[in-house]
């Protein structure tokens, strides 16, 4: 069976701190990564992208993410708040969701994967360690696994 090119995963960061979105992004460069890497500043954010509300209303501006990373500490709305809400809309539950923070409390850890997140990563302290992480999400994300096209499937990831 021939090998069919894989399209580019649009990947979404929401995440509050300018640093990280920075360092996320030189990372992937780092990796020579291509995706379409767009960031969001928290979960409210996260939910106008999504649902092309406010400055995301136009969809050509705010394409479907094939995978989210999400910080779970970030203000208006958190992480635990968005990736709760956007698990219960049928219409993203088949976005994978790779959370992406500081956070070590085993509780948030337990909760995430209750809520059906696909990978639960604290945060690297370094530049080095980010680039390591980031290329093992590219290796994992964006050539082995499959997702579903858009990242349209109706269930929770297998």
């Amino acid at each position: 069976m021939p090998d069919h090119p894989k399209k580019p995963v649009t990947i979404l960061m929401a995440d509050d701190d300018p640093d990280d979105r920075q360092l996320t992004r030189e990372a992937f460069e780092e990796n020579h990564l291509a995706n379409d890497l767009r960031f969001v500043e928290d979960g409210e954010e996260l939910l106008d992208y999504l649902n092309h509300r406010g400055k995301y209303a136009d969809p050509a501006a705010a394409p479907r993410p094939g995978i989210i990373l999400l910080d779970l500490n970030m203000p208006r709305k958190d992480g635990r708040e968005a990736l709760q809400e956007l698990k219960q809309d049928p219409r993203f539950r088949g976005i994978r969701v790779v959370i992406m923070t500081t956070s070590k409390a085993e509780e948030d850890v337990v909760r995430s994967y209750d809520l059906s997140a696909a990978s639960y990563i604290t945060k690297p302290v370094t530049f080095e360690r980010l680039v390591e992480v980031v290329r093992t999400l590219g290796k994992y994300w964006l050539e082995i696994v499959e997702l579903p096209p858009n990242g349209n499937g109706t269930g929770p990831a297998p």
